[in-house]
């Protein structure tokens, strides 16, 4: 029985948690043969303010450009 553990900084909605645990627990059944209901998957969402890299909080960071596929995104999104 495949156990994994999914540690997130920062949150995700629903719908991205429940597509993760869709392509986890297909991958798993495509490479390793593994049944879909013998799959366990835990999801875990950290604080930003609970998590830390470099000596500074994630929280403190200034926050990452967004991407191009992000923007095309979200110029797509408000059609």
């Amino acid at each position: 029985m495949p156990f994994v553990d999914i540690r997130l900084a920062g949150s995700a909605t629903r719908a991205q948690k429940a597509a993760l645990v869709a392509d986890i627990t297909r991958a798993l059944g495509e490479h390793l043969g593994k049944p879909a209901a013998a799959v366990q998957i835990n999801i875990t969402e950290l604080s930003l303010e609970n998590y830390g890299a470099g000596g500074q909080l994630i929280a403190d960071r200034a926050p990452a450009p967004a991407s191009p596929v992000q923007e095309v995104a979200s110029a797509d999104d408000k059609r």
